[in-house]
């Protein structure tokens, strides 16, 4: 119901939902319902991010990784340190390793939240590809920083800087080696299995799979359900039928749907349950809290500001726009810092024994609240209002990969009509039909029972073929780094669907 309300309202849902849980929370005699953290970190956390994985187009990612890097690690130690250093200006007494604890609790941007906002919005196709690249690798930089915060706090809250540096490229290669893995293995059986509900269920398991033993071994369980995603998104081409592409979207779509509105609806509850905790005056924590919110939110602006334009004056090998973007698009990425549920979940599950815990359990709520309503009902207005628009090829890009696909269709059906010549009028039926779309996309200058049944065979194999070799054409195009996998997958839909159709 809320979604549907958040939609017709053009509302982004993450924002209505939290707001309604926050009300339920608050009436009378509704009991308290407390987020279990490994809950969060087990079965909602790695759904979203395989997802967020499976769908991250290999080469936008790589040109811009760059950027992505400068706010998934650069930013995340940045607004970790400023965040730690302006509360323990405000709580002297709490150790420096718990106020990195906090700075690196609410330092990553959640993932499902910028992707709900910027899916309703048109702005330009590198823009969200940056949102969405930073948010798949920001939360495993600040669960690192966590632990390591963790591990100096119960050492008596020392920094063995060299330590943590290589722990954090141990747990990084670490976690990527085991994502690979999984994700191989689990492509190995999802070629072999035909039924698409077998391979649908599979699917749903690989985030777990993967996320699993990454965690056993102390390496990123949060990368390995990333890499398994990405991965897995690679391969799904050759690897995924038609009905198990198709029927597995559908099932996701359910999943993903159903985990996310209950996270935020979770993330709304939790306030009573945190507020029950609670010692001081009301005013001097409000204060506080709108102090954090602040930083946090001022940190990402000062950042992305800075390294874009102080940047240029760097050696050209070391810059990371060239050229410079526009300051509105620029203002658009530093005000789209939206937190969620990991540092919701992260603050939840520090031990019972950490200092100020009810404090910075608190602190975290009201940071999601101030980046995940604030920013997230403003933010269409800022777009609206500095007049940034989508400037993506998308289109020109999915002209070409019709175009190049129907023109291998054309080709196969002249070598098919050699192979079968007893199926004339399907051959030329086939050629007509192609030549058609070729035209249309890029315009040009002026028995027995037996018998029967291998006949229909005949007829399907044929129109297979051609349908294949569309498809090769679309996934070489994407393999040369020529078609972005977004464009890809609206043409594979199309093909899997002519393809269910044809065998129905």
């Amino acid at each position: 119901m809320l979604a549907g309300v958040a939609r017709r309202a053009r509302i982004p849902e993450p924002i209505l939902l939290v707001l309604a849980g926050i009300v339920v929370g608050l009436l009378p005699n509704v009991p308290n319902v407390e987020l279990e953290p490994d809950l969060v970190f087990l079965l909602f956390l790695p759904p979203i991010l395989y997802s967020a994985g499976f769908f991250t187009s290999i080469r936008d990612f790589k040109a811009n990784l760059r950027p992505i890097l400068l706010l998934s690690v650069g930013l995340v130690l940045f607004t970790t340190i400023v965040a730690a250093a302006v509360l323990k200006a405000f709580v002297p007494g709490l150790p420096w390793a718990a106020a990195f604890a906090f700075g690196a609790i609410v330092s990553p941007p959640d993932a499902v939240a910028a992707t709900a906002v910027f899916r309703r919005l048109r702005v330009p196709r590198r823009m969200v590809t940056i949102l969405e690249g930073e948010s798949l690798v920001n939360d495993a930089t600040a669960l690192v920083l966590l632990r390591t915060s963790l591990v100096a706090l119960a050492f008596g809250g020392t920094f063995d800087v060299v330590a943590a540096s290589a722990n954090f490229v141990v747990v990084v290669i670490g976690g990527i080696a085991v994502g690979l893995v999984a994700g191989r293995i689990a492509g190995w059986f999802t070629t072999r299995i035909q039924e698409p509900d077998l391979g649908i269920v599979l699917s749903l398991l690989v985030p777990v799979l993967a996320y699993i033993p990454a965690e056993a071994i102390g390496v990123s369980g949060v990368l390995a359900v990333v890499v398994a995603g990405i991965y897995a998104g690679r391969i799904a081409a050759r690897s995924l039928t038609s009905a198990q592409r198709v029927e597995g979207m559908a099932a996701w779509n359910i999943v993903l749907f159903l985990i996310n509105g209950l996270v935020f609806m979770l993330i709304g509850l939790q306030l009573p349950v945190i507020l029950g905790d609670l010692d001081g005056s009301a005013w001097a924590l409000i204060a506080l809290a709108v102090v954090m919110g602040a930083t946090v939110i001022g940190t990402r602006i000062v950042w992305v500001f800075s390294t874009v334009y102080l940047s240029g004056l760097l050696p050209p090998r070391f810059r990371v726009l060239n050229p410079v973007p526009s300051w509105q698009r620029v203002a658009i990425v530093s005000w789209a810092g939206m937190r969620g549920v990991v540092s919701l979940a992260a603050a939840l599950a520090l031990p019972t024994n950490f200092p100020e815990r009810s404090l910075v359990q608190f602190l975290t709520f009201t940071v999601i609240f101030a980046t995940l309503v604030v920013q997230g009902l403003t933010l269409p207005v800022l777009i609206k209002v500095l007049r940034v628009s989508t400037d993506d090829n998308a289109a020109e890009e999915e002209r070409m990969a019709r175009l190049l696909a129907a023109q291998a269709a054309v080709a196969r059906i002249d070598r098919l009509e050699a192979e079968y010549p007893g199926h004339r009028e399907l051959i030329d039926h086939l050629r007509e039909t192609y030549a058609h779309r070729v035209e249309h996309i890029e315009p040009v200058d002026g028995q027995t029972i037996d018998e029967a049944v291998e006949e229909l065979l005949e007829h399907r194999k044929i129109r297979r073929a051609v349908i294949d070799a569309e498809r090769d054409a679309v996934i070489a195009m994407r393999d040369r780094g020529e078609l972005s996998d977004e464009v890809m997958r609206r043409l594979e839909r199309d093909l899997d669907l002519e393809e269910l159709r044809e065998d129905a």
